[in-house]
């Protein structure tokens, strides 16, 4: 069974090569929510907890209908963490999500 998607992110804002915030829809029960924007720590906070977050866009005029792209995960070393969608990443990046 496909593990479940809890957001999907559509959008990124990045200052100085690192994540600020991310333009997601999250999951409210049986459907999304609106388009929310949360922070880079939030984020991180998130995918800690295991909640499984993909790149993606909504398939216009249909509701909670979504084209998903690539899983998104929190990778790091030497004490620092990155949102990626590549695991053993170096740096922050979200590939193929634009920037907004």
């Amino acid at each position: 069974m496909a593990k479940k998607i809890d957001g999907v992110i559509e959008a990124a804002r990045y200052k100085n090569g690192q994540i600020v915030q991310v333009r997601v829809y999250e999951r409210r029960g049986f459907t999304y929510s609106d388009r929310i924007i949360i922070d880079r720590k939030t984020l991180a906070e998130r995918l800690e907890n295991g909640k499984h977050f993909v790149t993606g866009s909504r398939e216009e005029l249909k509701a909670s209908t979504f084209n998903v792209g690539k899983p998104v995960f929190l990778t790091g070393e030497n004490g620092q963490s990155f949102v990626s969608t590549r695991e053993g990443a170096t740096a922050d990046e979200l590939e193929g999500v634009p920037v907004f």
